[in-house]
């Protein structure tokens, strides 16, 4: 893979490497191998790392490193029968260096491989996994051959791979480039080179830029121009000075911050350029252009606006309605409570924006609504709805802890902000129109840029009693306040209530019965103590609020006893009948086999998925239509987060459900729209 023009630079840096070698004898980049499991069956596969971490201003190189440097390797010393495939690298970065263009690694990264053990191993038997890596490790200034052991010592066993274990080499995974699954085409022109990539027109780029595997086609350090035209991505990159006649290019299109797919182009025709993507092909576009920035933020205020009339945000309508019924007899109170109403959305999104930017950072594969994978999320959730939904009904007051004044019926500030922050909670779960696309990108963006985002979404949700609270006009179409209310408070703890019976049978598909049983107690027990409140609220008693507290000390170390994970029984997918789980080999052997699929991912906490199964998914004729065309239908039930269902997301470019995907023989992919009707399906299979 070595050209003469990198070896020139090459050489002078191991000259200085060799002048500056004793005053430097520590590996710059320290290697280390580690293995998903301790313990891996005989006959099975399991993967390997070696984690590089390079030294402050140093940096490790790609598989083809650029204009100069080397790629690792390792020659293995390995037990009898066992086999390490090849090294698979995560998405690089580029480094300009006097006019050079360099792939390299500037921060800790892994590089992964597959370790194939022996088959008829007894358990108990010792594997030493051992090896001599090589590696360049280079500053600014200096280039350094480094080399060293790397070994790990195995026991045949059982395959269990601990939690912390699974989270390490998935964050490691995340960064690997996907496959591409389609052909993509290019042609070689006098000075340019031109490809074009398959990539649907409705999935979200970032920054684009392709980096050539195959070595003497591309002038690295030229700048790219890439642009979308409908299902492609066109790349122009000035060829190399004298390129080499090849019959495939192969490369990796990063698409986003450590996000990239590898690609293998054909000679072909390409189309002519479509619209230029803004920060594409330069350094200056590295983490998310402005084009990108407002795209998505257009499209979480649009989305946040429209996820007020989903069908997984209408229980939070009462809290809404009675607010807005309640708003200040001023134009300053209304105000106060619209201002009030809006800094509980936005910054109940930003923070959980930043909870869920922070565990991804740490290798979760978590998404939109992740709050809700955790049963005891939900079970707290439980309990809140429930006592929300008795005080609608009128069973008791909190005025003293403010917790029923400030989320149903207060005036003011607080219980305005408090009704915005519940209301934040309960509808992020679902992704509605405009938002899955936005959030998807915000994932992608940089921090501070992905933040704002989310404040979008809050914003747009927060819209409607924003216009209220400044628009006169709108207040005055409000009724007056009266004796209605109190009927319209009563009437509206009904769908709180079934909000509250809800998330109980999500606790129940979550965790099993015996949590569903807890959580159907525990609110039991929280429903009989407000009762007591109410009885002593209506006889005037001082500390009428007593009576929770023995409730809530119990739920907590409930909580604090009990592990989030759900039980075994709750892992099976659920979904239409007939449909198969999720299994990325399996989606893969299906289009192989040239079969039309229809694939939908859902959770248990997802009202809007629920309504599509039930109302277009799950009908008769559906059904029948998919039966007659021969449409394998595919199910990815995300309720407990599951990591390979997180990935798959990442790299359609969302980060909630519903998602709905169809494949049809030839293998094209189409994005479905979030809302579905039967009519819609059965076109699939016409």
């Amino acid at each position: 893979m070595t050209s003469i023009g990198r070896l020139i630079p090459l050489f002078v840096a191991l000259l200085l490497a060799v002048a500056g070698a004793g005053a430097a004898p520590a590996a710059h980049i320290k290697a280390v191998l580690e293995a998903e499991t301790l313990r891996p069956a005989a006959g099975s596969r399991i993967t390997l790392a070696l984690g590089m971490t390079p030294e402050r201003d140093w940096h490790g190189y790609w598989l083809n490193p650029g204009d100069a440097g080397a790629p690792a390797d390792i020659v293995w010393t390995l037990p009898r029968g066992a086999t390490v495939g090849s090294l698979r690298y995560p998405v690089p970065q580029r480094l300009i260096v006097q006019g050079l263009m360099n792939y390299v690694y500037e921060r800790p990264y892994a590089l992964l491989m597959t370790l194939t053990v022996p088959k008829g191993l007894a358990p108990g038997t010792p594997l030493r996994i051992a090896g001599k890596a090589r590696w360049l490790a280079c500053s600014p200034t200096i280039c350094v051959p480094e080399q060293g052991p790397v070994a790990i010592d195995l026991t045949v066993g059982d395959g269990a791979v601990t939690a912390a274990s699974r989270a390490r080499f998935d964050a490691w995974r995340a960064k690997l480039p996907m496959p591409l699954g389609q052909m993509a085409s290019f042609e070689a022109k006098p000075g340019k080179l031109r490809l074009a990539i398959p990539f649907p027109k409705g999935r979200p780029v970032t920054a684009p830029y392709f980096y050539p595997a195959t070595d003497g086609v591309a002038d690295y350090a030229a700048p790219q121009a890439i642009s979308r035209r409908g299902d492609r991505l066109i790349v122009e990159i000035k060829a190399a000075r004298n390129p080499q006649p090849v019959q495939a290019i192969e490369g990796l299109i990063a698409i986003g911050p450590d996000r990239g797919l590898m690609v293998t182009a054909r000679p072909g025709p390409v189309p002519a350029a479509g619209v230029p993507i803004a920060g594409a092909g330069d350094e200056a576009g590295e983490g998310g252009g402005w084009r990108t920035f407002l795209l998505a933020l257009g499209g979480a205020l649009l989305g946040g606006l429209l996820l007020n009339a989903m069908p997984c945000v209408f229980p939070i309508l009462s809290l809404k309605a009675l607010s807005l019924a309640r708003s200040g007899e001023t134009d300053r109170h209304a105000r106060v409570e619209a201002l009030a109403y809006t800094a509980g959305i936005v910054l109940s999104c930003v923070a959980l924006g930043l909870l869920l930017l922070g565990l991804r950072a740490g290798g979760a594969a978590a998404g939109w609504g992740f709050q809700l994978q955790d049963p005891r999320m939900v079970f707290v959730l439980l309990l809140l709805v429930t006592a929300i939904s008795l005080n609608l009904a009128g069973l008791f007051e909190l005025r003293v802890v403010g917790i029923g004044e400030a989320m149903t019926k207060g005036r003011g500030a607080l219980p305005a902000f408090w009704t915005g922050v519940l209301a934040a909670l309960v509808a992020t779960p679902c992704s509605g129109p405009f938002m899955a696309g936005a959030v998807g990108a915000a994932l992608l963006l940089p921090p501070a840029a992905s933040l704002a985002v989310f404040a979008g979404l809050g914003l747009g949700l927060a819209l409607p009693f924003l216009l209220v609270g400044f628009v006169p006009a709108l207040r005055r179409l409000l009724p007056k306040p009266g004796a209605w209310m109190d009927r319209l408070r009563r009437i509206l703890s009904v769908p709180m209530f079934l909000t509250a019976l809800g998330l109980a049978w999500v606790l129940g598909q979550q965790a099993g019965v015996d949590r569903l049983v807890q959580g159907v107690g525990a609110a039991l027990l929280l429903g009989l103590a407000l009762w007591w409140v109410g009885a002593r609220q209506a006889q005037g008693k001082r500390h009428s609020w007593i009576p929770v507290a023995p409730v809530l000390a119990a739920v907590l170390a409930l909580l604090l006893v009990t592990p989030s994970g759900g039980s075994p029984a709750a892992a099976a997918p659920t979904g239409e009948a007939g449909a198969e789980p999720f299994s990325e080999a399996r989606l893969a052997a299906l289009q192989a086999q040239k079969k039309p699929v229809f694939l939908y991912f859902t959770a248990d906490w997802c009202l809007t998925c629920k309504v599509n199964e039930k109302a277009a998914i799950e009908r008769p004729a559906v059904r029948e239509a998919f039966d007659r065309a021969g449409v394998v239908v595919m199910v990815g039930d995300w309720t407990n987060g599951d990591p390979a269902i997180g990935r798959f997301l990442e790299a359609q470019g969302r980060s909630g459900v519903p998602l709905y995907l169809f494949y049809d023989k030839d293998g094209r992919q189409e994005t479905l729209p979030q809302l579905l009707t039967p009519a819609t399906l059965t076109a699939l299979a016409a």
